[in-house]
């Protein structure tokens, strides 16, 4: 059965800025197909928001399950407006002390899950002949000590979106990237006061970003108002990638 209703996907749907996005996409008006791996979070957020949103374990890295989603999707909706590619892991270390494995399982979801994720909903959306792709990227693209793996990834997200603008444009597909700088999570506030204090000094703004400004964000680019904005980057992250070497 087709659905009249504006229908976006979530991955990393339940927690920090993911959960945000989650209520921000609510809010503006869509049915929400939350995906994550936190199956009890998962659960638990759709009791909580019945009839507005659904949740759907599945590993981004494996294409099975990703394809059993969409299938999902198609099969109970027939249709998806937005793809949010937020699920994202952390291991970090300085390249001489990474372990392969810490380099393979970053990249395997940062990166090939949100290539398998984009492979799915780019043959949904073109063959509707519309649709919205949001990644989340990261202003550590543009390099972090002890981040190798993990801004390779999120570089390897920034190239997927622009091919995908590219390759999808014709087809009233927007694709763009969101890199967030320091946001306020529970990883960030998991770091020792003085290093945290360390990160902000560094901030233009002197502050910390919320999940919030992340999920405003998403709504903006997602927006079927925003068809003339594709293969850009929007960075949400105080001003740190144009003077990332400020600390007074």
């Amino acid at each position: 059965m087709k659905n009249t209703q504006l229908t976006a996907l979530v991955t990393g749907a339940v927690k920090g800025i993911g959960k945000a996005i989650t209520y921000k996409l609510i809010h503006e008006g869509y049915f929400v197909i939350m995906v994550d791996v936190d199956k009890a979070a998962g659960l638990e957020l759709e009791s909580e928001n019945k009839g507005l949103c659904v949740f759907r374990s599945c590993n981004i890295s494996k294409e099975a399950e990703v394809k059993e989603v969409f299938s999902f999707i198609a099969g109970t909706y027939g249709n998806l407006d937005l793809l949010v590619n937020n699920a994202g892991i952390i291991k970090d270390n300085l390249i001489w002390n990474m372990a392969a494995e810490d380099f393979d399982s970053v990249v395997d979801i940062n990166l090939k899950g949100t290539w398998l994720m984009c492979k799915e909903a780019a043959g949904l959306m073109k063959n509707q002949q519309k649709g919205r792709i949001v990644n989340i990227a990261s202003r550590a693209w543009l390099g972090n000590k002890g981040q190798s793996n993990y801004s390779a990834s999120k570089a390897g997200i920034i190239g997927l979106t622009r091919v995908l603008a590219l390759e999808l444009g014709k087809y009233n597909v927007c694709v763009n990237a969101i890199a967030p700088g320091l946001i306020d999570t529970p990883l960030t506030r998991g770091l020792r006061k003085d290093v945290l204090e360390g990160l902000i000094a560094a901030q233009p703004t002197k502050s910390i970003g919320q999940p919030s400004d992340i999920a405003n964000a998403v709504a903006f680019l997602g927006s079927y108002s925003t068809g003339f904005i594709t293969g850009q980057t929007l960075y949400v992250d105080g001003g740190k990638s144009i003077g990332s070497n400020l600390s007074s």
